[in-house]
């Protein structure tokens, strides 16, 4: 997949497209289609995943890491 990417300052760029991790880990019954979607995102070539400690206290970023798991 060819991705567009957003050119910064100096010899930063990000691309264009990524996914959200907002509430994401905050209600357990919904990991397994957090995973899913990450996961879904990944297979089709996104690179950029967004979340801050703040989501769901750390949650979103373990779901992040579940996803990531055994990918590489």
């Amino acid at each position: 997949m060819q991705q567009k990417m957003i050119q910064f300052s100096g010899d930063v760029s990000l691309p264009a497209v990524g996914q959200g991790t907002w509430y994401m880990g905050e209600d357990a019954s919904q990991r397994k289609t957090e995973v899913a979607a990450l996961r879904a995102g990944i297979e089709l070539g996104l690179t950029l995943i967004d979340t801050a400690e703040m989501y769901a206290d750390g949650g979103a970023e373990k779901v992040v890491g579940e996803a990531l798991t055994g990918l590489r």
